[in-house]
């Protein structure tokens, strides 16, 4: 297939293009992560340590500003994709991409899927697509799915994000198979069925060590994207689907999105919102993930069936997003637009402003408002030279050799924009 890459036309023809001068300083990113002795690279979104996130919170700041109208910053084009290795993989974060990458170089599927996603959004890097789809086709478990790092177990999150990739760059999931199987029939395994006391309908991560699934929000969410064969970017459904939970002799990816969608659903009733509790703390409000369950609800069942949660987020998500940097108002605009929210105007906070005052200036922004641009139909603009036919993150953060499970809660060249 050909590498497109998408874009609106009327945005295009109203790209007003932003001077030096105008360049908005980088904002402090007080977020408890925060590593004082270590400066952010040049042209890297947000302050904190980019140790173990700063491919992903990247690859989210530039889809998002591509699903905004905003034409991102060359400079912070250019520091993602000098981070690829040679074999098409992606590290968090290399301090020096000048260097070979070796066997110490902690590569992983997430961060590989998520810089697909955005430099296929953006535009003008075909060459850096199509060498890490190879690397993650290489990578394949023989379930069909994913693992975080290259030969661990798959799970629902790393599946979920690596079918994003291959569906942003037009090419089937159901065609990438390893000793037969595909990525949907990996989602499959995590799937529980109706019939369950405790998680009816929701996605595990992976099974416990006992082989037993037990029902994860955060996978859930992802998973509800993976079997509907979505990205990091999802539109809404044109139809609302029931919330319910129904079992089938042989079970979909369509009715497992639906049962997890169901699942999500009640557990979004209580509060509006989904909860997480580390280290025996009391239960907090989980605003990242919610973010995720309102995209995923969207994509699954139609606007209308986030907007409870998505309510709760416009009134309060502004103080997490500032504190926590540049994914999470990119997960913010990723729940805005797959309900049609404006994401300058969410809850009274301009979320595209505040994403890029945290980087290098924009080279543009579409003149017309937001809000109009994201109910813009996209045009697929081709590129006649190329071979060949983008959620909190995801997947355990295996870096390092420290055995701790770290969780993150996102051909020929084209010309680049």
């Amino acid at each position: 297939m050909n590498v497109r890459r998408r874009s609106s036309a009327a945005a295009l023809a109203a790209i007003a293009v932003i001077g030096a001068a105008a360049a908005p300083a980088v904002a402090a990113d007080p977020s408890p992560s925060s590593s004082p002795s270590r400066t952010a690279p040049s042209g890297l979104y947000g302050t904190t340590d980019p140790q173990y996130d700063g491919v992903w919170r990247q690859s989210l700041a530039l889809l998002a500003q591509d699903t905004a109208g905003v034409v991102p910053s060359s400079t912070a084009v250019k520091w993602l994709t000098d981070q690829q290795c040679a074999n098409g993989a992606f590290a968090p974060f290399r301090a020096d991409p000048a260097a070979d990458c070796d066997g110490k170089t902690p590569i992983d599927t997430n961060n590989t899927a998520a810089a697909v996603q955005a430099l296929w959004a953006v535009g003008g890097h075909g060459d850096v697509v199509e060498s890490a789809l190879g690397w993650l086709k290489s990578v394949q478990n023989e379930d069909g799915g994913w693992g975080y790092s290259p030969g661990t177990p798959s799970d629902a999150n790393s599946t979920s994000v690596v079918v994003g990739a291959l569906t942003a760059t037009e090419t089937d999931p159901e065609k990438v198979v390893k000793d037969g199987k595909s990525p949907y029939d990996a989602l499959l395994t995590f799937a529980l069925p109706c019939a369950e006391d405790k998680g009816a309908g929701a996605f595990a991560f992976q099974p416990d060590k006992d082989g037993k699934l037990l029902p994860n929000a955060d996978a859930t969410a992802a998973g509800v994207l993976g079997a509907l064969g979505e990205g990091l970017v999802a539109e809404a459904a044109d139809k609302a689907d029931a919330a319910s939970c129904t079992d089938a002799d042989k079970p979909t990816r369509e009715g497992a999105a639906a049962n997890a969608a169901a699942y999500l659903t009640a557990t979004l009733a209580k509060d509006g919102h989904l909860v997480s509790a580390l280290g025996g703390s009391a239960d907090q409000p989980d605003y990242g993930n919610t973010a995720d369950a309102v995209v995923a609800l969207a994509a699954q069942g139609g606007a209308g069936k986030a907007a409870e949660p998505l309510a709760w987020l416009e009134k309060n998500a502004a103080k997490w997003a500032a504190e926590s940097g540049p994914a999470a108002y990119a997960q913010l605009i990723f729940a805005a637009h797959a309900t049609g929210t404006d994401p300058r105007d969410f809850g009274g906070t301009d979320l595209v402003e505040k994403l890029n005052a945290t980087g290098p200036a924009p080279q543009g922004v579409a003149a017309k408002d937001t809000a109009s641009a994201n109910t813009d139909e996209k045009s697929d603009e081709k590129d006649d030279d190329s071979p060949f036919g983008v959620w909190w993150f995801v997947g355990a953060c295996l870096v390092f050799g420290i055995g701790i499970g770290f969780l993150l809660s996102n051909r020929n060249k084209k010309q680049q924009p």
